[in-house]
């Protein structure tokens, strides 16, 4: 059973934006806190921004300022705004619940970011 379905990414040069959205099933994801998650080729994922369920917001230092995570709690949808993106922004970027020792959902296909020099 297909629970989280990103999409969005695709091929952008530096200094780009994208927009990228996740689909949930279920009826929880509004009392979760769900975040974006990213892996590089070759590294191990990280997270890149999670959303409370009030809403309250966290990055990490190496997007803060240029990704805005968001929810819409009436479609189970999450987003991802990217801006400024970068080449070493180029990664798988998934979905799931945070933190991600415990998730939620089964975890998707993630969606392909790729940012050219």
């Amino acid at each position: 059973q297909v629970q989280l379905v990103e999409s969005g990414g695709g091929l952008v040069p530096a200094g780009g934006s994208l927009r990228l959205s996740c689909a949930a099933a279920g009826s929880t994801f509004s009392v979760k806190t769900m975040a974006w998650y990213r892996q590089p080729p070759g590294k191990q994922r990280e997270w890149v921004a999670f959303i409370t369920s009030a809403g309250t917001t966290y990055y990490p230092n190496s997007v803060k300022g240029r990704f805005t995570i968001s929810r819409d709690n009436a479609k189970n949808t999450l987003y991802l705004q990217m801006n400024s993106l970068k080449p070493e922004d180029t990664a798988v970027y998934l979905c799931n619940s945070y933190p991600s020792g415990s998730p939620s959902y089964t975890w998707g296909q993630g969606t392909q970011v790729t940012v050219s020099s």
